[in-house]
């Protein structure tokens, strides 16, 4: 398959990203505009956090803050509204409330229908959706072709890589595992019916939002067997909660880029310490922190963001990426009664033993399990990407790793930049993507305004001035 037009885009990605795009690409265009959305395995339109079908997964953000345009910060709520089971609910329950992954699926299939799918939403033509995997991107005169790799192809005058995150790394060993069937390497794909009957032994590996969702899968599945649970601190995320006011943090007039990651961290520490001696949650200033993390990220050195990362990111990330309380509730519950237990240990190497699986442990007595499941999150190495199209850009040089091999480097407007340095003529990115450049890059209240930059970067748009007002920012707190 081929297509070409004098103005073009192709968006590789159909989760939150490579939609939300498209829709703000159909919103502000101003002339005609030919978009192909490719998609890959997931529903167009739900990606890997949205695709889940179970119904105990919930958003680890408040509805209040899930809305999909910066510009319109109550739309999400303004559409559970049309939906029966929250049309009744009161105002600060509904803000307050934190509902099934699902159901927000639903709310982008939706954005998807209401402004792609309809002919002319976008040009005089019909946005093409392809489902298919892209394998690679090649410059031409004066487009990129896109190639698939069943052998379609794709012109366009822009490539908006939109890929999000990519399944969790491996363990040494693992490649022996692909065909046992107590191995799960993906914890985002089904796997729930792989359990052992009759009781037998689960181990989770990794104690983030992915191990959370396993064991609410477990919960909701009535697993009789025993569960443990290994990351080399033991912490599962903390629960969202009712903060205070907390006018001292940030101190008016302190520039929060100026101070270093040594200066930060005292800063933040000599808060947190202010907060428990009020009998408040410390986790406060993290939250009043995050319109700024960007921001501060930008500023810090690379010698400073490699220390952040290796001495304080596991429990920046306990405090930042928080679950819904009744979540909270339920897995400590499991693990006070001790049907879900936590071990603290390095994973050194995953071994089959027949049937069953052997969990190598630094310095530990090895765990067994009947059923494994990776749970450690997305794969961060950039250039161990398991990613045909990006390995592929790497080896032509149309992108390079950003100073930390986190992802991919890109110019303030989301551009491209390319292994000599120059802004790529037709490749732009968001997402996780970005995680070396901007560290706050996986969550709707940054992806939303990326999507929207992208569109305004593509059109020649000027770019949305920060419409959301402060009481939204301080809500992240609530």
């Amino acid at each position: 398959m081929s297509s070409t037009h004098a103005e073009s885009v192709a968006i590789i990605g159909g989760g939150f990203s490579g939609v939300m795009t498209g829709v703000n690409l159909a919103r502000l265009r101003a002339r005609p505009l030919h978009l192909t959305l490719i998609n890959q395995s997931r529903p167009l339109g739900r990606g890997a956090a949205y695709g889940t079908r179970r119904p105990e997964h919930l958003l680890n953000v408040a509805a209040r803050n899930m809305s999909a345009f910066p510009d319109q910060p109550d739309h999400f709520l303004q559409w559970l509204r049309t939906r029966f089971e929250y049309e009744d609910l009161p105002e600060a329950e509904l803000r307050g409330k934190f509902v099934p992954r699902r159901v927000y699926g639903d709310y982008l299939s939706n954005l998807l229908r209401e402004h792609l799918r309809t002919p002319g939403a976008v040009s005089l033509e019909q946005t093409t959706f392809l489902e298919g995997e892209v394998v690679a991107v090649q410059a031409e005169r004066r487009h990129a072709r896109v190639q698939l790799a069943d052998g379609r192809e794709v012109r366009a005058t822009k490539v908006v890589l939109a890929t999000g995150n990519e399944a969790p790394a491996g363990f040494p060993g693992e490649a022996e595992l692909a065909a046992h069937p107590g191995w799960v390497g993906n914890p985002w794909v089904a796997w729930e019916d792989r359990l052992p009957a009759g009781g037998g032994n689960v181990v989770v590996l990794g104690t983030g939002l992915s191990a959370v969702d396993a064991l609410l899968t477990l919960q909701a599945r009535n697993w009789t067997g025993t569960v443990q649970v290994v990351s080399r601190h033991a912490r599962l995320p903390e629960a969202h909660f009712r903060g205070i006011a907390n006018p001292e943090f940030p101190p008016p007039g302190v520039d929060l880029t100026s101070l270093g990651l040594t200066g930060l961290v005292a800063l933040m520490e000599r808060h947190c310490a202010r907060l428990r001696a009020q009998g408040a949650n410390p986790a406060i200033v993290v939250d009043q922190l995050r319109p700024h993390t960007q921001r501060i990220w930008r500023h810090l050195s690379t010698a400073e963001k490699r220390e952040f990362i290796r001495d304080h990111a596991a429990r920046w990330n306990v405090q930042r990426h928080r679950i819904a309380p009744e979540i909270h509730a339920e897995i400590t519950a499991a693990v006070n009664s001790g049907r879900v237990s936590l071990e603290a240990a390095r994973v050194e190497r995953v071994v089959a033993e027949g049937p069953r699986l052997r969990v190598e442990l630094s310095g530990r007595e090895p765990l067994i399990g009947d059923l494994v499941i990776n749970a450690t999150g997305p794969q961060t190495r950039f250039t161990e990407t398991r990613s045909v199209l990006l390995q592929n850009l790497l080896r032509t040089g149309l992108v390079v790793p950003d100073e930390l091999d986190l992802g991919l480097r890109v110019d303030e407007d989301h551009t491209v930049l390319d292994r000599s340095g120059a802004r790529s003529p037709f490749l732009l990115a968001l997402g996780p993507l970005l995680r070396g450049t901007l560290w706050e890059t996986i969550a709707v209240p940054e992806l939303r305004g990326q999507a929207r930059r992208v569109a305004e970067t593509i059109l020649d748009h000027p770019p949305l001035a920060d419409t959301l007002p402060p009481l939204v920012m301080m809500e992240y707190m609530i």
